[in-house]
């Protein structure tokens, strides 16, 4: 049997497919003539207050965020090989976009790590970019919280960390065509 979450007000928490936020309070509702207690959860990042009952908060996947340990080895899992690609890209997609919505910080790692460009020379598809920018950040929110850094620097700490090259300037890349397509029409 497991043992009964609980939940302080002011506490960071993890909910699976919205990401961290900040439990603001305890509210009593009156619902369908039943009296319950609702955790209030705001998500500054995405402008959105949640109300989750207590009694169904561990069956939604509400977390209080991972330890520190639990972090680090999440993050050195998505510095491994990244996994056999075997698997039309739709079904793959669907895998990845579901291991996002777990909330779980191995899974966020595993889409971080079958995702990430190796070398500035990788390309990336639109969808594959879209989801991997999604697990970075929802990892990075947590990793924000728990090294009380901003998002943004936990993003970098965490690409730093597996050794992702930085982005390289899509604008001169543009620039780079065009010129060669002028050349080509002279």
């Amino acid at each position: 049997m497991s043992k009964k979450l609980e939940f302080k007000t002011g506490q960071y928490v993890v909910y699976p497919t919205q990401g961290v936020g900040k439990l603001i309070r305890l509210e009593d509702h009156v619902i369908a003539g039943q009296k319950m207690k609702m955790l209030v959860i705001d998500f500054e990042k995405n402008h959105m207050v949640l109300r989750v009952p207590l009694e169904r908060a561990e069956i939604s996947g509400l977390r209080p965020l991972s330890s520190l340990k639990k972090m680090d080895e999440a993050i050195a899992s998505a510095r491994g090989k990244a996994g056999a690609k075997r698997m039309i890209w739709a079904r793959r997609a669907a895998q990845y976009e579901e291991n996002i919505n777990s909330g779980d910080p191995m899974k966020l790692a595993e889409v971080v790590r079958d995702l990430q460009r190796r070398s500035a020379a990788d390309t990336m598809t639109f969808s594959g970019r879209q989801l991997y920018l999604r697990a970075l950040e929802r990892m990075a929110q947590e990793f924000a919280v728990l090294h009380k850094i901003d998002i943004d620097q936990a993003s970098e700490k965490i690409e730093d960390i597996l050794g992702i090259p930085r982005e390289i300037d899509l604008n001169a890349v543009e620039e780079d065509l065009e010129e060669e397509v002028e050349e080509e029409e002279s």
